[in-house]
C-alpha cells in the first residue's frame, strides 16, 4: 500500500509540474511575424526611448542643496531665484517621466488586446507570438529598473514638492510664472500623484492591467491573469532548466528573466482578485522565489525586495507561512 502511495504521489508531483506551462521565450531572438509586426511596431516606438529615460534618471542628482540654502535665507532673493532655476528644468524632466508612462500604459493595452484575445490561450498566444511576449518583457524589465532607481532617489519628491510650494505662493500673489505653461495646475496634480506611489511605473501597468479588465467585460479576466501567470511560469522553467539556460548567450538575459518573473507576479498580484500568493494561484511561488534565492544574493536582493515590499497579497492570512518564510 506505501508503495502504491508513493506511486500516486509521483502521478500527482509531475501533474503538477506539467501544469505549468512551460516553453522557451527566446528573448534575446524574437522577431515579429507579419501577424505581430503592427502592434510590435507600436510598442517599439515607445521602447525606443526607455534607456534614455532610465539614463536619465540615474543622472538626477536633484536641487537639494540649492532648496536648504533658499528655506534657510527667505529673504536672500539671489538664493530663492538659484534654487528656483535649478528646479525648474528638473521638473520638466520629471514631467518627461510621466509622459513615458502614458506611453508605456497605452502600449501594454495594446499588448494585452493581442495576447489575450480569443481563439488562442494564453499560452498559445505567447508561444505563437515570442516578439509580441519579448516586448511585454522589456517593459516590465523597464519597469522595475525604473522603480529602483526612483525608490533610491529621495531628491525626486523634494525637488517636486519645492515647486509646488513656490507655485501655490506665486498664485496667492498673483504672479504667473513661465513654466506654469509647461507643467500647469493639472499636470502638476497628476505628477504629484504619480511620484507619490513608492512603484509609480508598476502602479501605472497594474491600473493600466485593471483598467483593460474592467473595459473588456466580454473577455474572462482569466484571459489577462493566466497571460501572466504563464509569463511567470516560462521564466521561472528557463532559470531553472540548464538545458534552456544554456541557450541563453549572455548572462544578462538571466537577470532580465528573473527581473521579468518578479515584474510579472507582482502584476498578478495586483490584478487578480485573491493575488499571487494564495494556495489557488496559478503561479508556483516557492518554485519562483526558490530559482531566486539560488542566484548570488547581490544580484536578486532588490528582487526578493520587491516581493517583499510592493505585492498587494504577501501579508494576507491565506498565504502560507512557508512562503512568507522564504521572503523573510
Amino acid at each position: 500500500m506505501r508503495f502504491a502511495g508513493m506511486g500516486n504521489l509521483l502521478k500527482v508531483l509531475t501533474r503538477e509540474i506539467e501544469n505549468y506551462p512551460h516553453f522557451f521565450l527566446d528573448f534575446e531572438n524574437a522577431q515579429p511575424t507579419d501577424g505581430e509586426r503592427e502592434v510590435w511596431n507600436q510598442i517599439s516606438a515607445v521602447l525606443q526611448d526607455s534607456e534614455s529615460m532610465l539614463a536619465d534618471l540615474q543622472a538626477y542628482k536633484g536641487a537639494g542643496q540649492e532648496i536648504r540654502d533658499a528655506i534657510q535665507n527667505p529673504n536672500d532673493i539671489q538664493l530663492q531665484e538659484k534654487a528656483w532655476n535649478s528646479v525648474c528644468p528638473l521638473v520638466v524632466r520629471l514631467k518627461r517621466f510621466y509622459e513615458f508612462s502614458l506611453r508605456l500604459e497605452k502600449a501594454l493595452q495594446s499588448l494585452l488586446e493581442s495576447l489575450t484575445c480569443p481563439p488562442y490561450t494564453p499560452t498559445q498566444h505567447l508561444e505563437r507570438e515570442q516578439a509580441l511576449a519579448k516586448e511585454f518583457a522589456e517593459i516590465l524589465h523597464f519597469t522595475l529598473r525604473f522603480d529602483e532607481l526612483k525608490m533610491r532617489n529621495p531628491a525626486i519628491q523634494n525637488d517636486f514638492s519645492y515647486y509646488r510650494r513656490t507655485i501655490s505662493r506665486n498664485r496667492i500673489n498673483n504672479m504667473h510664472l513661465d513654466i506654469e505653461n509647461e507643467v500647469n495646475n493639472e499636470m502638476a496634480n497628476r505628477m504629484s500623484l504619480f511620484y507619490a506611489e513608492a512603484t509609480p511605473m508598476l502602479k501605472t501597468l497594474s491600473n493600466a492591467t485593471t483598467h483593460f479588465v474592467s473595459e473588456n467585460k466580454t473577455l474572462p479576466i482569466e484571459n489577462t491573469t493566466d497571460c501572466l501567470s504563464t509569463m511567470a511560469s516560462v521564466c521561472k522553467v528557463m532559470l531553472e532548466t540548464p538545458e534552456y539556460r544554456s541557450r541563453f548567450t549572455s548572462e544578462e538575459t538571466l537577470m532580465f528573466c528573473m527581473r521579468v518573473m518578479v515584474g510579472v507576479i507582482i502584476l498578478y498580484d495586483h490584478v487578480h482578485p485573491v493575488g499571487a500568493f494564495s494556495k489557488t494561484s496559478k503561479i508556483d511561488m516557492k518554485g519562483c522565489i526558490k530559482v531566486l534565492k539560488e542566484q548570488p544574493p547581490d544580484s536578486v536582493e532588490g528582487l526578493l525586495n520587491a516581493l517583499r515590499f510592493t505585492t498587494k497579497h504577501l501579508n494576507d492570512e491565506s498565504t502560507s507561512k512557508q512562503i512568507r518564510a522564504m521572503l523573510q
